[in-house]
């Protein structure tokens, strides 16, 4: 189930920079419990996002395209704050 999750994540693209949310490493963790309850950290490129509430939404779409958890935590964090790594700063040009 684990591996159908990451692909759900892999396919919400960040609105402003145009690679999925799995890519760009804004997701922290994962975690499925036995019982089918799915547990998301995340962050977002920065705190004042203006598409916070926006990426939250598409990415229990997601989720739920792909999976059928009994149920869906999403916790949004910004410890640590997100910074691209080198090679994903090579990838946008940055």
């Amino acid at each position: 189930m684990k591996q159908d999750i990451i692909k759900a994540l892999q396919s919400v693209d960040d609105p402003e920079l145009g690679v999925d949310i799995y890519t760009l490493g804004l997701i922290y963790d994962v975690q499925v419990s036995d019982g089918g309850d799915i547990y998301i950290k995340m962050t977002h490129t920065t705190p004042l996002c203006p598409y916070g509430s926006d990426m939250t939404k598409k990415v229990k779409d997601a989720i739920y395209q792909f999976v059928h958890p009994k149920s869906l935590k999403i916790e949004i964090t910004f410890d640590p704050p997100w910074k691209p790594t080198p090679e994903l700063r090579n990838l946008l040009g940055m």
